[in-house]
């Protein structure tokens, strides 16, 4: 892959800099009920095709992921860009749950439902309402379970001006920035609601990304999730996720409609210590859409069980080092690096050490270096990054000359082949 970067400096030891571009180190993995099995070619399966019990859908984009591995059991158009409609009200809660979280906003704090809120978002709009009162106070905790338990958009519109002033800098500089914190990076935001406008847009894969993180980050908050019913103003209404009714073990998260979108859903669903989490959106019908999200984490439970690539701290491989005392450093996880796979036998997947390098020397033990790669056919299975297992010190001054002039050369090479 073509390097980032080629700099040369005067220096009272090394005259050359490291040729730093992306580099992989790649191997294949046979995951059977032994274990890992380093294989001895390149060979990959798929998840199972429908004829061996995979998934068919229908919904236009679809995923379905582990929440604890982030392992990808299935995808389809999983990058495609659409309206996500009321699930991007799952930006707008983590943005409000992150407050809470660093002491910013309490749940006591309380704003007031402008005419803009209730005119736009409350009972005169006639969509998903909290029916908030003009110019009431509600407190931060009723405004959430208003938007999770209700999907009220009165109730996203009041706490996005509450914490920001009006809907478009909350839009911008609240949850675009904040999106961007936790890794996503395709989707954009117009309001805080999901209510049609050009600006919103999400891919499925990001909704499921989101998803994962509110479970994981705020277990005690994303139990508001769950929540079968809330009253407000003296209504009483059900939870709007059809999977709390039926499907065991269901507790989130949040659907979504509107015409330009079509009707989608977030879906997560704990069952014998493992849970998934799936993301579907553009179908024409409501109830294909409560259906399809069930019989898709059904698949999913029925189907996959978790095997560990890597214990904690086991060594996963090696990068190359520059400049140091040792020509590489391993690396390893502090966590397991486990991963999703189906029950019906072994499979074989594609793994890549992918970091920056050569690693500049010296290396502090636990220092991220990059990231492994897993792929279950085209698709990442799972990614978690991999750190420094030892220190490496800086190398004598000989040492570095040698690579120096090693990686000069192979810069020139690099150069050379990208011209052809």
């Amino acid at each position: 892959m073509a390097p980032e970067t080629s700099v040369s400096r005067k220096s009272d030891t090394a005259a050359i800099i490291p040729w730093r571009g992306l580099m992989a180190a790649v191997f294949a993995l046979s995951v059977g009920w032994g274990g890992i099995v380093y294989a001895a070619n390149n060979s990959v399966q798929g998840a199972p095709k429908k004829d061996d019990g995979g998934f068919d859908g229908d919904a236009p984009t679809a995923i379905l992921i582990e929440a604890s591995s982030g392992s990808v059991l299935f995808e389809k158009n999983a990058d495609e860009l659409r309206a996500p409609s009321s699930m991007m009200k799952l930006m707008t809660v983590e943005v409000v749950f992150d407050a809470i979280k660093q002491g910013k906003v309490k749940p006591t704090d309380e704003y007031r439902i402008s005419e803009n809120a209730w005119r736009k978002g409350g009972a005169p709009a006639g969509g998903s309402t909290m029916f908030a009162i003009l110019n009431s106070k509600v407190s931060v905790d009723d405004l959430l379970k208003g938007a999770i338990i209700q999907s009220g958009n009165d109730s996203c519109m009041a706490l996005a001006e509450g914490m920001a002033g009006n809907e478009r800098i909350f839009a911008a500089d609240f949850m675009t920035k904040r999106a961007r914190e936790l890794g996503l990076t395709k989707s954009t935001f117009g309001n805080s609601s999901g209510l049609p406008d050009p600006a919103n847009k999400m891919t499925v894969r990001e909704l499921a990304k989101l998803a994962r993180h509110l479970i994981l980050a705020y277990p005690d908050m994303y139990k508001l999730f769950g929540e079968r019913e809330f009253t407000w103003n003296k209504i009483r209404q059900q939870n709007r996720n059809p999977l709390l009714n039926t499907l065991n073990g269901a507790d989130g998260l949040k659907t979504g409609y509107t015409k330009e979108g079509g009707y989608g859903m977030v879906g997560s669903a704990l069952q014998n210590d493992t849970r998934l989490i799936v993301a579907i959106n553009g179908l024409e019908d409501s109830d294909d859409r409560a259906s399809e999200a069930k019989k898709m984490l059904e698949w999913g439970f029925r189907n996959f069980e978790t095997r560990t690539l890597f214990a904690a701290n086991q060594q996963v491989g090696y990068a190359k080092v520059f400049g140091g005392e040792s020509r590489s450093v391993k690396l390893a996880s502090p966590e397991p690096i486990k991963v999703m796979v189906p029950k019906n036998g072994s499979e074989k997947l594609i793994a890549r050490i992918v970091y920056k390098g050569p690693v500049q020397a010296p290396i502090q033990s636990g220092q991220q270096v990059g990231v492994v790669k897993v792929w279950r056919g085209a698709n990442i299975a799972v990614e978690a990054p991999v750190y420094a297992a030892e220190a490496i010190g800086t190398g004598s001054t000989v040492r570095r000359a040698i690579d120096g002039v090693s990686e000069l050369v192979i810069g020139v090479f690099r150069a050379s082949a990208e011209k052809l």
